[in-house]
C-alpha cells in the first residue's frame, strides 16, 4: 500500500527540479557512484540512467556484501572513495540506520540519495535526520533520478556545464527576458551600445559575451548579473 508523504516533508527533502542533460555537463575527473539495491534490475536501470564516460558506477545487490563494499574502498588518505551513494531504504536483513552509520564512518564525503518502494513519514524523517541529499519513491522516473544526481554533484562542485551549454543557456535566458519585456534586438542594441549582430550571436549561443557586455545587457534588462546566472541554474 502506498503511503502519501506530507508536502512539507517532501519539499524539505527535495530541492527545486533541474533538467540539465548529462551530455551538457563535464567533470574535472572521475565521479565514483555506488548503487545499493537488492533488486539487480533496479541497479541496472540506475547504472544505465547515469551512463557517462566520467561516471564510474559500482553496484551491489547482495545484502551480505553491502558493508564490505562500503568499507573496502575507504583509506585514511582518501577519507572515502564514493562521491555519491544511491541506496534502497529497505534492504532485507539490514537496518537503514546501520547502513547510514557505515557510510558516515567510511564514506564521510559521500552524498546519499535514498530510493524506496515503501514510503512513509517515519522513513522520510529518518532520512532527514541522517542528512541524506534526497528521498525518491519507487517507481521513479529515470529523468527525475538523473536530475537529482546532477543537482547533487553540481552542489559538490563535481559537475559543471560545458562551455557550449553555458553559452546556449545564457543566450536563451537573455532572449527570454528580452522578449518578456517587449524589447527587440534593435532596442537592446540601442540600450547597451552593443552591435545588433553581436547580441544576436550571444542569444544564439554562438559567441561568448564579455563581462562588460553582460553587465550592459543586465542593466538594459533590469536585472543583476547574479540573477542572470541563477536563471541559468534553474532552466
Amino acid at each position: 500500500m502506498s503511503i502519501e508523504i506530507d508536502d512539507s516533508i517532501a519539499t524539505a527533502i527535495r530541492p527545486t527540479k533541474r533538467t540539465t542533460p548529462l551530455d551538457e555537463l563535464q567533470s574535472s575527473g572521475a565521479i565514483h557512484v555506488l548503487v545499493i539495491d537488492d533488486d539487480p534490475a533496479t541497479c541496472a536501470v540506475i547504472q544505465a540512467a547515469l551512463s557517462n564516460p566520467d561516471f564510474q558506477i559500482d553496484t551491489v545487490s547482495d545484502p551480505a556484501s553491502v558493508e564490505s563494499v562500503i568499507t573496502r574502498r575507504a583509506t585514511p588518505e582518501q577519507r572515502g572513495y564514493y562521491h555519491l551513494i544511491i541506496m534502497d531504504y529497505v534492504i532485507p536483513g539490514l537496518d537503514p540506520d546501520t547502513v547510514f552509520e557505515w557510510v558516515r564512518t567510511h564514506q564521510p564525503d559521500a552524498s546519499v540519495v535514498v530510493v524506496t518502494g515503501y514510503p512513509s513519514v517515519d522513513s522520510a524523517l529518518n532520512c532527514l535526520r541522517a542528512r541524506t541529499y534526497d528521498y525518491l519513491t519507487k517507481p521513479f522516473q529515470v529523468d527525475q533520478l538523473r536530475d537529482i544526481v546532477i543537482r547533487c554533484l553540481e552542489s559538490q562542485g563535481l559537475l559543471r556545464m560545458t562551455e557550449d551549454a553555458l553559452r546556449e543557456n545564457l543566450g536563451a535566458a537573455i532572449r527570454e527576458r528580452r522578449k518578456a519585456m517587449g524589447f527587440t534586438l534593435a532596442d537592446m542594441s540601442k540600450k547597451t551600445e552593443v552591435s545588433l549582430g553581436y547580441l544576436s550571436q550571444i542569444e544564439l549561443g554562438k559567441n561568448s559575451a564579455s563581462i562588460e557586455t553582460l553587465y550592459r545587457i543586465c542593466l538594459a534588462l533590469g536585472i543583476r548579473m547574479c540573477e542572470l546566472f541563477q536563471a541559468i541554474q534553474h532552466r
